[in-house]
């Protein structure tokens, strides 16, 4: 009999020539344990989404309570589901006004194509803007939101009509115009290597589009539920967009994802035509009741108000003479290196030392940090002397 890890390697589609290959076979708080019994800090969060830790307990009731109760019923937007509703209710509550109402996915990449076609829909206009070095996804549509031709060329053609800005760039801002339907970015870059807004860039934006007439949509789906030290990114920076995608974070381990809008853009996916965005499972009874307990909890434990306490402790550690920056947004950190074969060979040691950490997938000689939000200083001076060890190499 094959062991599970040659089956692994046979059955499973590859996604990279080298994967980590770690056999988990248990999750509890901020540890991953493999067959071994070997601990592992998980210092990425399942990049970003284990942001109360794993299984954490409200989050495991809900989803056993939930699937004795029903899962799937019918495919999204037709039954008064309980869980969506709920859920639904709760996270309007923390937003703008504006943003009053979600449509459910499954995932940020399904986030991104909803928002993509509900600009279009909305405005008549064709043309979107994204900003280079940001990553939306991989499904088509979200994929030809990336800039950099290594990750599409080989898929093209992709979706036309899609322009680059630099983002931070003040002067590229002359780029939105009345032939653009919507401007999609991060309000912190993720996969750039933790890059956040200069002053006055965001509200910049969304000025320019106010203008011109085209939706301001945040991809929020690295940055929101807490990472940042606000509950959503745009909250710390006091700009509103128009359109947010969320996912990864909003689950509490179980996939979901979301786009939210105000209800005058909603209703036109509603006729001209009708089922003008549809999807089968996209707020899953189990995935909304494991989204409410998550957020829930984020609330009422104040979870959030200790993420930037506990980024700027950990900033202020990562002090050695390997390092060249620190970029710390609350728990969303990049710690830039010399080069990418100094960043493999950290998170390699780092790895056998029972602490995972990654690479950004456009800023390759920095480190990733994204742990969870319940992380202690303690687990967090751990991280820190197993990177230093790793650089000291």
């Amino acid at each position: 009999m094959p062991s599970l890890r040659q089956l692994f390697l046979d059955r499973l589609a590859p996604t990279s020539p080298e994967p980590l290959g770690l056999e988990i076979e248990k999750a509890e708080g901020v540890f991953l344990f493999d067959k071994d019994g070997k601990k592992y800090l998980d210092a990425i969060s399942g990049i970003g989404v284990s942001s109360l830790g794993h299984c954490h307990p409200a989050v495991v009731k809900a989803v056993q309570q939930q699937a004795e109760t029903y899962m799937h019923t019918m495919v999204y937007g037709e039954y008064v589901l309980s869980p969506q509703v709920q859920y639904a209710n709760l996270l309007c509550s923390q937003l703008p006004e504006t943003l009053n109402s979600i449509y459910y996915v499954n995932s940020g990449a399904e986030a991104a194509e909803g928002a993509m076609k509900l600009a279009k829909r909305v405005t008549g206009r064709s043309r979107i803007i994204a900003c280079k070095n940001a990553y939306h996804g991989s499904t088509h549509g979200a994929m030809s939101l990336m800039s950099d031709p290594t990750f599409t060329q080989a898929f093209r053609p992709l979706v036309p009509d899609i322009h680059f800005i630099e983002f931070n760039s003040f002067e590229d801002l002359q780029k939105i115009d009345e032939n653009v339907a919507a401007v999609i970015m991060e309000p912190v870059q993720g996969e750039a290597g933790v890059i956040p807004p200069v002053p006055g860039y965001l509200k910049s934006v969304k000025d320019k589009c106010s203008e011109e007439g085209a939706l301001l949509v945040f991809d929020e789906v690295q940055t929101g539920f807490g990472r940042t030290g606000s509950l959503f990114a745009f909250q710390k920076f006091g700009v509103v967009p128009d359109v947010l995608m969320l996912a990864k974070g909003m689950g509490g381990g179980m996939p979901i994802g979301a786009f939210v809008a105000n209800r005058d853009l909603m209703e036109q996916f509603s006729h001209d035509p009708i089922l003008g965005h549809i999807t089968t499972f996209g707020g899953h009874p189990v995935s909304c009741a494991a989204a409410l307990a998550t957020l829930k909890t984020l609330l009422s434990e104040k979870i959030v108000e200790s993420v930037n306490e506990k980024g700027e402790y950990l900033a202020s550690k990562l002090t050695h003479p390997g390092i060249k920056q620190v970029r710390q947004v609350g728990l969303m950190i990049a710690v830039e290196l010399d080069s990418f074969s100094q960043v493999k060979m950290v998170i390699e040691s780092a790895i056998r030392n029972g602490v995972i950490v990654d690479w950004f997938l456009f800023n390759d000689h920095s480190i990733r940090i994204a742990p969870p939000l319940i992380i202690s200083l303690e687990e967090l001076n751990l991280m820190t002397k197993v990177i230093f060890e790793g650089i000291s190499l």
